[in-house]
């Protein structure tokens, strides 16, 4: 969740709620639309298969850098991306909020753990919070999924948006963005993330079957071979038991 326009004169913020099927909670934003969930019996565990995608980057990244390096999460959702980098990745994290009933139903309702050395939540607008210059240059792996109530598109999706988030991240750092909604356009993302990142910066997942398209986005980019990616999925897999062989049959280097 983000802000509405900075035109609006008031800013109203939808109710938090959830609900529960089988082993599985759900977060909502006042309507049906799904905006995270949590296994009830393993609540530091990914659900949703796009969720694990955003974990793309650590296929670019130095896996024995991985505990301590920061990752910064843009809009919190349930949760599930936050609690995965703190406490299965053992990573420094920082996740930016505008909406502070989300905060307080993942600290209640989806066993986000309280801010403490390695994890800092910050309630305000991401658009606003990221032009500081305490965290430019700091990101290793910045995961950006700011959908509003009606998750029709993405809330920030301009190309001086992707700017910003090129400049948080360090040399070795990776965007991942979730992509999807009724009213969003895929293609137009894309070329904004290209314009910032530059195309040969820019890989992209198959869509999930409903609907979420997650595209990364390297600061420095490379393009390692596809045997050198087997190996580092297959060690994703062993560490974190994240699906990394299985998404390299729906990850490519994008063409334009």
């Amino acid at each position: 969740m983000t802000r509405k326009k900075s035109s609006d004169p008031v800013l109203e913020l939808p109710e938090v709620n959830f609900s529960e099927d089988g082993d599985i909670r759900y977060l909502h934003l006042g309507t049906d639309w799904i905006q995270g969930s949590m296994f009830l019996d393993r609540p530091y565990d990914i659900e949703l298969e796009y969720v694990q995608r955003m974990f793309g980057w650590l296929l670019f990244f130095p896996l024995v850098e991985v505990k301590g390096a920061h990752a910064m999460q843009l809009g919190l959702g349930a949760g599930t991306i936050t609690k995965f980098c703190h406490k299965k990745l053992k990573m420094t994290c920082t996740a930016i909020e505008l909406n502070p009933g989300v905060l307080h139903a993942c600290r209640g309702w989806f066993r986000l753990p309280p801010d403490d050395e390695r994890l800092r939540v910050v309630l305000a607008d991401a658009a606003q919070e990221i032009q500081k210059d305490e965290w430019r240059g700091t990101v290793d792996a910045l995961q950006v999924d700011l959908y509003d109530e009606e998750a029709a598109a993405p809330v920030l999706d301009s190309p001086d948006f992707y700017r910003q988030c090129r400049e948080l991240l360090t040399e070795q750092g990776c965007m991942t963005v979730n992509l999807f909604g009724r009213s969003s356009s895929y293609a137009q993302s894309v070329e904004k993330i290209c314009a910032a990142f530059g195309e040969k910066a820019v890989w992209a997942f198959k869509p999930t079957r409903e609907g979420n398209a997650i595209v990364l986005a390297q600061r420095t980019a490379s393009r390692p071979s596809r045997d050198a990616l087997q190996l580092v999925a297959s060690a994703i897999e062993d560490q974190w038991g994240l699906p990394a062989l299985k998404w390299l049959k729906v990850f490519k280097p994008l063409t334009l």
